[in-house]
């Protein structure tokens, strides 16, 4: 039954993954200024290392754009790719000693709205960024996730340059694209066997590559050439394979530049990959929950592997494991297999990879955004109030309008407000009848609530019998006992008289 799941479901996702993931470990590293080598081996080793030993079954890792212009600026400080890569390996281990100190715990602490902003953030990236693309302007790289980008210009004056480089056959293959995905679910179509067994993306590959072949005999001026193409790393004829890998320059293992970068490298990449994994959680149609501290783990494993083999950091990156998801992936299977897939495909099939137009992937990772940022989500999440709606909405602009860590972290502050300011209000709770006062402390009553008691106190009249329950209070600030010591003292000049439940003054 497994294996059967498996070829049904996981292995027809795992190919959707490699189309998406290939284009975008090669972006990452360019973007980079690493070896276009280095973002492929990440790919492969975040596929294969990770989804083995992470207890995720979902999340897929591999080079993320947040940490490109770390990457870059490390590169260019430390001297070498070499140096860089002893910082990647010192991080792979910070991030173990992390997962061994439980650090995992702190992904447990990110508002649900923020997850979901986060992910409708990322999916209007992904739709804004790939519009230059699916009309043949290919200056910035795949998988920028930032809005100001690194050749000055930002989203949207990307796009408004994109019109003036209208490439016609780029254009012709991304509309194919997107049309043959949004009718291939159709329940018409998903009458045949054919429409069900095959993953639409990898059909709307064939087609690119057919359609282009097809330009070249009978419209030229349609044609899309190399600088519109998936571009692949070149081995070299002597030593083949193997002439690929670059290894850490140890002996920079004393420069205190290396720990500084290795440090900031496990921070974000951990950061990124638990706001990853639990955004893989919320979208698990199974709703199974991942174990964090052994995910840090498989990250620091990974990242130290990667290091000593030449490739770029590692982390959980949300496109994959959305697609992953919306794919029908079940189980790892299907992060361990886009792996094996990008090994193989590049060391068998890399002219076929390179006749793969950027348009068409731009028309595939389209429609992946807009099911991110789907207009129900938004309606669903004004449904639930505001105290919801404005971390979300604020979190998918300043994720839109920043990056992905800048549009969390903001998104966050506005839910501490929401969570600080029902806290302020509900914290403690007063009814009467006539003159006698119930007056109920929440489970946790902190000097922030020190203004409304107060209030409340102050609007007894005098004559009044008071009780202050604190029977559900796990935690009373020593601010709100003194607070409650001074309306006892007052209260015996005005005829109060308090009963105190569960409170010890």
């Amino acid at each position: 039954m497994r294996l059967k799941n498996f070829w049904a479901a996981d292995f027809p996702s795992s190919i959707v993954v490699f189309l998406v993931a290939l284009p975008l470990c090669l972006g990452v590293a360019l973007a980079s200024d690493a070896p276009l080598f280095s973002g492929l081996l990440a790919g492969i080793i975040g596929g294969i290392v990770v989804g083995s030993l992470s207890g995720s079954p979902l999340s897929v890792s591999g080079p993320a754009a947040g940490l490109t212009s770390i990457v870059a600026a490390a590169i260019f400080d430390l001297g070498s790719y070499e140096a860089f890569l002893v910082a990647v390996v010192l991080a792979g281990i910070f991030q173990l000693l992390m997962g061994f100190a439980r650090a995992g715990s702190i992904g447990h602490f990110f508002p649900a709205s923020v997850i979901k902003g986060m992910l409708a953030g990322i999916g209007l990236i992904l739709i804004l960024k790939q519009i230059p693309h699916a009309v043949g302007y290919d200056v910035d790289f795949e998988g920028d996730e930032s809005f100001i980008q690194s050749d000055g210009r930002n989203t949207f004056t990307e796009i408004l340059e994109a019109w003036n480089y209208f490439t016609p056959g780029a254009i012709v293959i991304a509309l194919v694209s997107i049309v043959l995905l949004l009718i291939w679910d159709s329940n018409f179509l998903k009458q045949f066997k054919f429409f069900r067994m095959v993953p639409a993306p990898l059909f709307v590959v064939i087609i690119g590559i057919l359609l282009n072949m097809f330009f070249n005999v009978s419209a030229p001026y349609l044609v899309l050439d190399e600088k519109h193409l998936v571009s692949m790393p070149v081995m070299s004829e002597s030593n083949g394979f193997s002439s690929l890998f670059i290894f850490p320059d140890f002996s920079q293992w004393l420069n205190p530049k290396v720990y500084y970068t290795a440090l900031t490298i496990a921070i974000v990449a951990s950061l990124e990959t638990l706001l990853s994994i639990e955004a893989c959680d919320k979208l698990d149609p199974y709703k199974r929950r991942t174990p964090l501290n052994r995910e840090l783990k498989a990250q620091g494993t990974a990242n130290l592997l990667s290091g000593l083999l030449g490739g770029l950091p590692v982390t959980s990156v949300i496109v994959r494991s959305s697609t992953n998801i919306n794919s029908g992936a079940r189980t790892k299977a299907s992060t361990i297999s886009h792996g094996a897939i990008l090994l193989f495909a590049f060391l068998l099939i890399p002219n076929v990879l390179q006749m793969i137009p950027l348009s068409c992937l731009a028309g595939i990772l389209i429609m992946v955004g807009y099911k991110l940022t789907n207009p129900s989500l938004y309606k669903n999440m004004f449904s639930r109030g505001w105290s919801q709606f404005l971390p979300f909405l604020v979190t998918v602009l300043a994720v839109t309008f920043t990056n992905l860590l800048q549009g969390v972290i903001m998104g966050i502050v506005v839910a501490i407000f929401f969570i600080l300011k029902t806290n302020y209000h509900e914290a403690v709770v007063m009814v009467n009848d006539k003159n006698n006062y119930l007056l109920t402390l929440s489970r946790s009553v902190s000097f922030l609530n020190k203004a409304t008691l107060r209030h409340k106190l102050q609007t007894i009249p005098n004559d009044s019998q008071v009780v202050i329950d604190g029977s559900q209070s796990q935690f009373i600030d020593s601010d709100i006992r003194e607070t409650l010591e001074d309306f006892i003292k007052e209260g015996t000049s005005k005829n109060i008289q308090v009963d105190l439940k569960k409170i010890s003054l």
